[in-house]
């Protein structure tokens, strides 16, 4: 084991699903050392995933949130966490101005992947896994972050040969058997998710469906009138329910899709962000939900760490950046059907390098509906 260290400070990435893919490696940080005191520092709202109102989770001791923008924000941050005496800072980002953060917050072992020139402001530089060309390689975020524990612990790192290409869809995982992606669902989270529940007027056991149709990258999110219509599908077809989630200011996509549902007003789609959904209550309902049908962004995260069936479509990005533990089903098959617009892409190249051709209106409504049927029909193997 490496130097242990009393006070860490986990410096947590700023998108959601990085966070959730970042859970096995500080799970395993938590187990290999325990009784040390594990901080985190995030920014705003990442707190309510990883806890909420101090409940719920072991993961950290301690959160602190910090707002990653303006002329002061790396002062700010460091100044925060500095009076806490942190003796060791692992840096899940690949920011320069993170690592600047935790350098003037005199945190004396800094450790963190050698990348984006802030080299000299590490105490333990880990190489990041490149190709011949010197191109990033392409391997699952969950393993990225697993090896700097390893680093941290000093155990062995991945082996990054494992991460060799078999199709154009997942990628092998080093992770071993039973890790799995987690998430806290605190009192708090589940009375959130209760009201909202009882505001869209879903009763105890009634099925229901989330859909997520937005996603940072407009380029990354399927059609809104597709997603009108897989409501309309799924309430007439499966006799489910159907909550559109979304952040605030997706509030107008969400309404699009409404609008252009034809299903009766009562029964049709329910915006989440309408009833004042919440990141913490959103794991609540996703533990609750039969199925997700979503893009490629955060709340895909979210749902496989509570265990939902998924069905998520990737244009134009490559899914094997981000391929994660799931839940098997009971014929072994894992429960996240991915697809992507090109099934027919060489597992050598990337859905990155061909955004027209992987383009992910280019995946067919009959594809989806195909997928959720096929989940909803299947059980669970554990």
């Amino acid at each position: 084991m490496g130097d242990r260290p009393l006070r860490l400070l986990i410096v947590l990435p700023s998108w959601v699903g990085d966070v959730v893919m970042a859970t096995p490696a500080i799970r395993r940080i938590r187990e290999a050392m325990p009784g040390i005191f594990i901080g985190a520092l995030c920014r705003p709202g990442i707190d309510q995933l990883i806890s909420s109102q101090g409940e719920g989770s072991d993961l950290f001791d301690e959160v602190h949130v910090f707002v990653p923008h303006g002329m002061m924000a790396t002062k700010k941050a460091a100044a925060k966490v500095r009076p806490r005496r942190y003796d060791t800072a692992l840096l899940l980002t690949n920011s320069f101005s993170t690592a600047l953060t935790t350098r003037i917050a005199f945190i004396p072992r800094r450790i963190g992947y050698e990348r984006d020139g802030r080299g000299m402001l590490l105490t333990d530089k880990v190489v990041p896994p490149r190709n011949d060309d010197r191109s990033w390689q392409m391997v699952p975020a969950v393993d990225y972050y697993w090896n700097l524990a390893a680093h941290l612990l000093g155990e062995p790192g991945v082996d990054w040969s494992v991460h060799e290409p078999v199709d154009c869809v997942e990628m092998p995982l080093t992770l071993p058997d039973g890790v799995v992606m987690e998430l806290p669902v605190s009192d708090a989270d589940q009375t959130k998710c209760d009201e909202i529940l009882a505001k869209a007027g879903i009763g105890d056991g009634e099925r229901f469906a989330v859909l997520n149709p937005g996603g940072n990258n407009e380029k990354k999110r399927w059609p809104a009138e597709r997603f009108a219509r897989l409501a309309d599908w799924l309430h007439d077809e499966h006799g489910m329910r159907v909550l559109l989630n979304g952040s605030p200011a997706e509030s107008e996509l969400i309404e699009t899709i409404r609008s252009e549902s034809s299903s009766d007003p009562v029964t049709g789609p329910v915006s989440l962000p309408a009833l004042g959904n919440t990141l913490g209550a959103l794991k609540a309902i996703c533990e609750r939900a039969d199925i997700m049908v979503t893009n490629d962004t955060g709340p895909r995260h979210i749902a496989a760490a509570m265990g939902t069936k998924l069905v998520t479509m990737f244009g134009p990005t490559d899914p094997r950046w981000t391929t994660v533990p799931v839940r098997t089903l009971a014929d072994g098959r894992g429960s996240e059907v991915v697809l992507v617009a090109d099934p027919e892409l060489p597992a050598h190249e990337t859905a990155n390098d061909h955004p027209e051709r992987c383009a992910i209106e280019r995946i067919e409504e009959s594809r989806v509906r195909d997928a959720v049927s096929f989940l909803l029909n299947a059980n669970f193997g554990d």
